[in-house]
């Protein structure tokens, strides 16, 4: 059995599945409290399934791009497990999560955010899920750069954000709301597990495509 975090947003998930195949899952909107409640909730969802750690097999973890702070809990929290109880873990990135929701829609998806600045986080994906690949990496770019290289007929998903939704319906185009549950976490990330593609606990960290603006101060001499 696997246990699945996804913190990357203010919406935060857990589930539980065995071979990649969903046994329970909880989907909550976590206030950016995501330090205290993410505990509470994996140990409700193995109690109310009556699953043990010991039970557990692997662990999947969403590594973002997303929150600064949320992504170090769920990823320091997924990590902590895995080597506390010698499992393997295996790290999938957020826009690959969301997008996931839509392999089998026969367009090239793209899975974007707002990221601050001005600027969106975007990748773009390509399905049936039985040949899943990655069209467009994830990146940073203004919406105007964003839009100028979308292939064409791709299907733009996303977090709900009003915002970003009023945004992209000034240039015409429309966001298919899209949670990153962790259930299309367990799916892909046990596919990568299966071929042998586990990550190496250790060196496994958070996807940030920009920088924490916060950090060592410089002094005036």
């Amino acid at each position: 059995m696997e246990l699945s975090i996804d913190t990357a947003s203010d919406w935060a998930s857990v589930a539980l599945s065995r071979e990649g195949n969903l046994i329970g899952e909880a989907t909550w909107h976590c206030h950016r409290e995501h330090s205290t409640q993410l505990m509470p909730m994996v140990e409700t969802l193995l109690s109310r399934l009556r699953v043990d750690r010991s039970d557990l097999a692997a662990v999947f973890v969403c590594t973002g791009p997303g929150s600064y702070a949320a992504l170090r809990v769920g990823v320091s929290t997924a990590k902590g497990l895995a080597f506390a109880l010698g499992l393997p873990i295996v790290g999938v990135g957020r826009l690959e999560i969301e997008a996931y929701q839509y392999g089998a829609c026969g367009r090239p998806v793209c899975a974007l955010h707002r990221a601050g600045r001005g600027e969106i986080a975007w990748a773009v994906y390509q399905g049936p899920k039985a040949e899943w690949r990655e069209v467009a990496p994830p990146r940073l770019s203004p919406p105007n750069e964003m839009m100028a290289q979308l292939p064409a007929g791709a299907l733009l998903c996303g977090e709900e954000d009003d915002a970003l939704e009023e945004l992209l319906a000034e240039a015409g185009l429309t966001v298919a709301p899209s949670r990153r549950r962790a259930d299309h976490l367990a799916e892909l990330a046990w596919r990568r597990l299966a071929a042998g593609r586990a990550d190496d606990v250790r060196a496994l960290a958070p996807m940030y495509l920009r920088e924490p603006a916060i950090g060592p101060q410089k002094h005036a001499d």
